[in-house]
């Protein structure tokens, strides 16, 4: 809702009321016209409200904030119903005036200033609820969750897609294998291309000794082949 002097935003100032608790509550005030524009607010129960500044100036096209806080309260009201009432009153004054000229007198209507007045109500809303634990084995979405905004008003929003940290854990876990895997994989190939040039060095004593000697292999190859046999049985066993 907005006056001839100023837009006013909210026009209900929603407290996400709880019990024992202090809440807060902006309200944002823009000036539309090219005149300093002076404003005062009041409520109907001073002593549950706090309003700061609860006067002021807003300067020509330009805009401010009222911060209104309510006072922890012991006992919620009947239905969540409040009857608390604002009255924000507004004055064109004289360029160049803050904050500290503004007097009650200028906002009385028997100085003939045009006086714009704006009522505002007090509407309670339940506070936002807390994000509820992600279940093992549930969906990552979830449905948008209404939340209440720095100005009080309730906006929807869609959360970030979580990450799991199972799935975290999973995938580490399968890169260890396929690493272990492919090293294994590297050092199998690996002793089978010595255990191939053994076996090749091997048949050459053989033939060697066979040409040299007709009476059987010497003591010597037969240590060298019992040395081979247990460098490729180390092997093999790793693999």
């Amino acid at each position: 809702m907005s006056n001839e002097l100023l837009t006013v935003d909210p026009i209900d100032l929603q407290f996400a009321f709880e019990l024992k608790k202090q809440i807060s509550c902006s309200l944002y005030l823009a000036n539309k016209t090219d005149n300093y524009v002076a404003f005062k607010v009041k409520t109907t129960n001073p002593k549950k409200y706090c309003v700061r500044p609860n006067t002021g100036v807003v300067l020509p096209r330009s805009s401010s904030e009222v911060l209104v806080t309510m006072q922890a309260q012991k006992e919620a009201p009947a239905d969540m119903q409040c009857k608390d009432k604002f009255l924000l009153q507004c004055v064109v004054t004289s360029p160049g005036v803050t904050a500290k000229d503004v007097t009650p007198e200028m906002f009385s209507k028997q100085t003939g200033l045009r006086v714009e007045e704006t009522k505002l109500r007090v509407v309670y809303v339940a506070p936002p609820r807390p994000p509820s634990p992600v279940r093992e084995g549930s969906e990552e979405g979830s449905s948008p969750r209404a939340s209440v905004s720095d100005n009080g008003t309730a906006s929807d929003f869609t959360p970030a897609p979580r990450f799991s940290a199972d799935r975290v854990e999973a995938q580490d876990n399968s890169s260890e294998a396929r690493a272990l895997i492919t090293r294994l994989t590297d050092e199998k190939n690996s002793a089978l291309q010595l255990n191939n040039r053994l076996q090749q060095d091997l048949d050459q004593l053989k033939r060697e000794s066979k040409r040299s000697q007709s009476g059987g292999i010497p003591l010597m190859y037969v240590l060298l082949i019992g040395i081979i046999s247990l460098i490729l049985g180390y092997i093999m066993k790793r693999t």
